[in-house]
């Protein structure tokens, strides 16, 4: 079975090789599939996408009728993936649901500790030479209440890193893990509960249409005026234009996050040149209390190699056995 891997980064490259131990035909693009990339996929029956990719119900048609039958996605969430077309169409789907949640886990503690230790603007400083403290205040993590929103995968090991800190920890979820209030004396409350309470609020449920926009201007209002909010799930949980309005107003006191609500164009790319034209994301970027990083938590060694693996075991699930163990049932399709 020939793949043809979208949006390949040269970094994870090496990665895939290294797991393709059948042998499969692989070619790679750097380009992201989108209307006009579809037609790269002539000659192949699987393709491999990540979560930049466009794979619509227009461009899905597109890839059905050029031969393909086998998407497989580089990643757990597969809100850029139009799944009914894909199911009606015939297409099999296939994700990576379990990469390495401590990766997104960590970066997330890493976003928060490096806005609240002013560790940017300290580095930017001593490389200038000042090794003045001023304006370089942070606070004790410890004693203080965190709230996670979702405690799946990875909200479940970051409520164990702040626990490790000592924190007092708050939840919220549709279904409550009792091991995390065995464990980690995590209390489960009402989302405004959580929202009135925590000094740190981190998101980790994934996007879906009941999760767009999640965090919005009510529940941005919910919230103690010095809370850090982190993002490490998905850049439309959270609704920008109410998140800037909060954030410029001084309503909240910091936002840090690894992903954004408009990512396709921007990210995955080096703009250094052209600049970007998305205003949102300009002003975001002009804030003081505002920490972004470019969609990186998943970036950790373990993290590639798991996907990877994933990747090709999946291609061989489909190739000799017709179907493969993270192959998106028909419920979860219709999700």
């Amino acid at each position: 079975m020939k793949l043809l891997v979208y949006s390949a980064k040269a970094f994870e490259i090496p990665f895939l090789n290294r797991a393709n131990k059948k042998n499969f035909p692989v070619s790679f693009t750097k380009d992201a599939l989108d209307s006009q990339t579809a037609i790269q996929a002539v000659g192949f029956k699987a393709i491999s996408i990540f979560s930049g990719d466009d794979a619509s119900h227009m461009i899905l048609e597109k890839l059905w009728a050029l031969g393909v039958r086998y998407i497989t996605i580089r990643s757990a969430g597969h809100n850029n993936i139009h799944i009914k077309s894909a199911k009606r169409l015939g297409f099999k789907v296939a994700n990576v649901p379990d990469y390495s949640p401590h990766a997104i886990a960590e970066h997330a503690v890493a976003l928060l500790q490096a806005f609240n230790r002013k560790i940017v603007l300290a580095d930017e400083r001593v490389h200038r030479f000042n090794f003045l403290q001023e304006g370089l205040m942070g606070f004790d993590l410890h004693g203080k209440t965190v709230g996670i929103i979702g405690t799946g995968r990875i909200g479940s090991i970051m409520v164990k890193i702040m626990h490790g800190f000592g924190c007092r920890i708050l939840a919220n979820d549709l279904e409550p893990d009792e091991d995390l209030v065995e464990l980690c004396d995590v209390t489960y409350v009402s989302l405004r509960e959580l929202c009135n309470q925590s000094d740190i609020v981190s998101i980790h449920i994934p996007l879906s249409y009941e999760n767009h926009q999640f965090i919005n201007k009510e529940k941005l209002g919910w919230m103690k005026k010095k809370v850090i909010l982190v993002n490490t799930a998905r850049g439309a949980v959270v609704d920008t234009k109410a998140l800037l309005k909060a954030l410029e107003a001084k309503e909240i006191g910091g936002y840090c996050t690894d992903v954004y609500e408009k990512e396709k164009g921007v990210f995955f790319k080096d703009n250094s040149k052209t600049g970007i034209k998305d205003e949102k994301l300009k002003k975001l970027l002009s804030l003081p209390n505002v920490l972004l990083t470019p969609h990186q938590a998943f970036i950790t060694k373990k993290a590639l190699r798991n996907i990877a693996k994933a990747t090709f075991e999946n291609i061989y699930g489909w190739a000799e056995m017709g179907e493969c163990k993270n192959e998106l049932g028909y419920e979860t399709l219709m999700s």
